[in-house]
């Protein structure tokens, strides 16, 4: 009779896949090094990125973790951190691709997310999407995406700009309200099927190589099996594990920004240690000073998100056993985590500046000015604050709009 595999082999097995991954993780994030100023000037949609991810593995690599495949949270992380301090639109693909493919399990049956993790896995499938978790705050109040039911399957309508890999995902996961009913109901649509346009951005300021754009649908098809769930809406109560959704994406986001600081700074040491900056050790003891200050707010962002990851990672282990109050005070560590991150990146990689005049130095503030621009902090600490004070679900559910 044959035995089952005991809990110490599949741990060894589940610890030679993390070392394989990053083993690539740090073999790829050194090819991507090699040429990361040029492809920032050059600006171009990441396929030539995304074919080297493929070649690495990594879209299958990182997806949820299950029996023999995918990535547990921690690890997934540590990947997406090491990519990003050899270029951030890359790590910032990469980090969008792996809490999309998490979809599944956030909104969608536990039947239906195996299917769908096991052909991503077979296929290298790279996911991408943009969730709303507000209302339309424009002044029609009118949802951007609609869902119209047909007889089997909806037709899907409407524009949404969507942050990364527009142009060459194979799966854009998208929230659209359905017209009859209400509902908003979660959807992934492949690029390239009729009715469905890509109008690429240009001249960005940073993050230049994510491949951001505009989609519009015009009555494209949505079959029932791509449609994943149905998303709470507005005052809704959520479920605890789908509420996890919208602050594991901040949250893998953070992870890039700490690979912007973390990157700076090694270029700037580097720059300093072979006498290509203005000021030389040795030379100038404010500059031991300066690196001090610039190593410690890297190291306090680290401590941070961090501390975020473990807790978001037993969350995501524990799933449905989730109790409904956790949520929220993930969201607010989650918070606090994009806070301190937001904040170290943008300061270190401003005072980098001032030790070298390096070519392409400079795109590492624009990579961090990009990244943190569209989350004010200050929304962010009122919410963390009135969750701290008062314990208000909804306040934390603020600080991610």
């Amino acid at each position: 009779m044959p035995t089952k595999p005991s809990a110490l082999g599949r741990r060894s097995a589940d610890e030679q896949r993390r070392a394989s991954f990053l083993r690539t993780a740090h073999d790829l994030a050194d090819d991507l090094a090699a040429d990361a100023i040029f492809r920032d000037r050059a600006g171009r949609p990441p396929t030539d990125e995304v074919a080297r991810l493929r070649e690495a593995g990594l879209p299958a690599g990182l997806t949820p973790p299950g029996p023999g495949r995918g990535a547990d949270w921690r690890t997934g992380c540590t990947v997406i951190r090491k990519l990003s301090t050899a270029d951030s639109s890359v790590g910032d693909v990469l980090a969008r691709h792996y809490v999309h493919a998490w979809s599944g399990r956030f909104y969608a049956s536990h039947d239906h997310a195996t299917a769908l993790e096991e052909q991503s896995v077979r296929e290298q499938w790279l996911w991408t999407g943009a969730i709303r978790t507000a209302a339309p705050d424009d002044d029609t109040g009118r949802p951007d995406l609609t869902l119209q039911p047909r007889n089997t399957g909806y037709v899907l309508s409407g524009r949404r700009f969507v942050d990364t890999a527009v142009s060459v995902a194979d799966q854009i996961v998208v929230d659209a309200v359905c017209a009859v009913t209400g509902d908003v109901l979660v959807v992934r649509i492949p690029p390239g099927v009729p009715r469905m346009t890509i109008e690429p951005a240009h001249d960005r300021l940073g993050q230049r190589v994510v491949g951001a754009g505009e989609v519009a649908f015009d009555r494209v098809t949505v079959t029932p099996g791509q449609v994943l769930g149905r998303r709470p809406y507005d005052e809704e109560p959520t479920a605890p594990f789908t509420a996890l959704a919208d602050p594991a994406l901040r949250l893998a986001l953070c992870h890039v920004g700490l690979g912007i600081v973390e990157g700076a700074l090694t270029e700037a040491r580097d720059l300093s240690r072979g006498g290509h900056a203005y000021r030389l050790p040795g030379a100038d003891p404010d500059l031991f000073l300066t690196y001090g200050e610039l190593a410690s707010a890297a190291q306090t962002a680290t401590a941070v998100v961090d501390r975020a990851t473990e807790v978001m990672a037993q969350a995501l282990d524990r799933g449905g056993q989730l109790d409904a109050e956790e949520p929220a005070g993930i969201a607010a560590l989650v918070a606090t985590a994009e806070t301190v991150t937001s904040k170290a990146a943008l300061h270190v990689t401003a005072r980098v500046l001032e030790l070298a005049d390096a070519p392409g130095l400079d795109r590492f503030w624009r990579n961090a000015r990009v990244l943190t621009a569209h989350h004010p902090a200050a929304h962010r600490l009122r919410s963390i604050g009135e969750h701290y004070l008062n314990g208000s679900h909804r306040a934390v559910a603020a600080a991610f709009h």
